[in-house]
């Protein structure tokens, strides 16, 4: 199997949530990001867009949506594009 690299936008329920916090805990869930950048949507929201490399197995996107929707403070995080490496 190869290796794909994922674009995910995290959008965070509120201004108020503490975005370094928000960055650790997605980096425990998932261990592949190698980089993530903090994105002005609007009002004072930022999103994060992140970075990771995973396997290209079949569904692995779609666990990775699930993974990062569970984390307290996301309100949405959604795949924007994959790619091969």
């Amino acid at each position: 199997m190869g290796s794909v690299a994922v674009i995910v936008r995290v959008m965070p329920d509120s201004p108020e949530v503490d975005l370094v916090k928000l960055k650790s805990m997605l980096k425990e869930k998932l261990p592949g990001i190698q980089d993530i950048q903090e994105e002005p949507i609007g009002f004072g929201l930022k999103a994060l867009k992140l970075v990771a490399v995973i396997n290209d197995a079949g569904g692995e996107t779609d666990a990775i949506e699930g993974k990062l929707n569970a984390i307290p403070g996301v309100e949405r995080a959604e795949i924007v594009e994959v790619t091969l490496m």
